[in-house]
C-alpha cells in the first residue's frame, strides 16, 4: 500500500476529532508547496520530505501532533509551537479536541521549513563539491 493509502486508512480508523484533524493538517502540509512528498515511516507516521524531513504527525492518544524536525530553526510569529520547546532542534504542535489552529499560519511555518530545508540541502552540495 501507497504512503497516501495509508494515510487515508489512519483517518478513516481515527474516528474521533483526531482523524478529522489529520485530514485538516494533511491538505495544508501538502498545499504549501507542490515538491513536498508525502511518506510513511516508522511503522506508521505519516512524514512530510523535500530534501529531508519537514515534518511528522501522530494521533496520541486526547491529541493529534505535529513536529518539525527544524522547528527550533524556525520563526513562529504566531506562536504556532506549544511543545517540545525545550529540545536544540524539533518543535511540535500538540492540536487537542476544540482546538483551533489558523491555516494560514501553519501553512506559512510550513513553507518557512521547506525553505530551510532547500538551503540546508544547497549548503549540504557544496560540502560536498569543496571535498
Amino acid at each position: 500500500m501507497n504512503a497516501s493509502k495509508q494515510v487515508d486508512k489512519l483517518i478513516r480508523d481515527t474516528a474521533d476529532f483526531r482523524g478529522a484533524m489529520i485530514a485538516k493538517l494533511r491538505k495544508v502540509i501538502l498545499s504549501a508547496d507542490p515538491d513536498i512528498a508525502e511518506e510513511w515511516k516508522w511503522m506508521g507516521t505519516p512524514t512530510y520530505s523535500k530534501n529531508s524531513v519537514l515534518c511528522i504527525m501522530n494521533p496520541h492518544k486526547g491529541k493529534v501532533k505535529i513536529t518539525f524536525a527544524h522547528g527550533a530553526a524556525l520563526r513562529d510569529p504566531e506562536k504556532l509551537f506549544n511543545a517540545g520547546l525545550g529540545g536544540k532542534q524539533w518543535r511540535a504542535i500538540d492540536i487537542f479536541e476544540g482546538d483551533k489552529i489558523s491555516e494560514r499560519a501553519l501553512k506559512a511555518l510550513v513553507k518557512e521549513a521547506a525553505a530551510y530545508d532547500a538551503a540546508k540541502a544547497k549548503g549540504s552540495a557544496k560540502k560536498r563539491k569543496s571535498r
